[in-house]
């Protein structure tokens, strides 16, 4: 399955580079399992959204590697696709970017023609051929609906999707300039968060001796998502069904159920296609 990785630093901008090539289950090792797309996104001082992605493995990508040592960001956001709708292409390489916020989805929503019914004139947001990026523009529009409100949108916007269309999985993370927020519905795939004080630097060594060592964990507090642990942290913890979080930008952290049904219309993994079914499949 398509890996999601957010992490917030409060205040103050820091890079991800553990996370992102240096820890036990970094999402550059990740990849090895997600071939298909990787992309990374981060705002810069003035809070201006930046992505860089490409349709290949992150194990291959010179210029994710380079990026994930230099950019510093109080927010960041990363993917890394194994496709179960789209082509191979730039275009369907999460995250996207709609009205200054980056959007990164793991799973499968069926009925495309009615979702993009559903976003009438704000088709136009919509780029590629993938259903994250239909239910991101779904997200889009109700919170320009609901006058900025991200909170208000994305529960109009996903109960909706719960209750019409088929799904097996809406597990996401949503970042702004100053903060994230991060759905997991429904328990088909597992969505967790790390909140971790100030403390010793983060570091790993491999069995083949290498070390990886990362200064900006030692003096300040960060919060990070992933769609699985990615070192032997104790406090990382696993989101409830339905659970929605939001991190702000003094990394507050607040939780509310905000879907307490199951979905309406669930797909099971003999349902979808062999591709879907392929990118959905937890070990290969």
């Amino acid at each position: 399955m398509c890996r999601l990785f957010g992490m917030s630093s409060g205040g103050e901008p820091a890079r991800a580079t553990f996370w992102l090539v240096g820890a036990p289950d970094s999402l550059t090792l990740q990849s090895h399992r997600e071939p298909d797309g990787t992309g990374l996104g981060w705002f810069d001082s003035e809070g201006e959204p930046h992505l860089s992605k490409q349709p290949l493995a992150a194990f291959e990508d010179r210029r994710f590697a380079r990026e994930a040592r230099t950019v510093q960001s109080r927010t960041f956001l990363a993917h890394v696709r194994f496709a179960s709708t789209g082509a191979l292409q730039r275009r369907n390489t999460h995250p996207f970017e709609q009205d200054g916020r980056l959007f990164a989805h793991n799973g499968v929503i069926g009925d495309l023609d009615a979702l993009q019914a559903r976003l009438g004139e704000d088709r136009h947001r919509v780029r590629g051929d993938t259903d994250s990026e239909r239910l991101f523009a779904l997200i889009t529009r109700e919170i320009a609906h609901h006058d900025g409100d991200v909170h208000a949108g994305i529960r109009v916007a996903c109960e909706w999707v719960a209750a019409n269309l088929p799904l097996f999985a809406i597990n996401f993370v949503l970042a702004t300039a100053d903060g994230l927020w991060a759905l997991r519905y429904p328990d088909t795939h597992t969505l967790y968060v790390l909140e971790r004080p100030p403390g010793a630097p983060l570091e790993h060594e491999s069995s083949l001796g290498s070390r990886v060592r990362c200064e900006h964990g030692a003096g300040r507090a960060l919060v990070i998502l992933a769609s699985e642990r990615m070192d032997d942290d104790p406090g990382w913890r696993a989101l409830e069904s339905g659970e929605l979080i939001h991190v702000s930008d003094d990394l507050t952290l607040r939780s509310q159920r905000l879907l307490d049904k199951p979905p309406a219309k669930p797909l099971t993994l003999a349902a979808l296609s062999d591709r879907a079914r392929a990118s959905q499949t937890t070990e290969r």
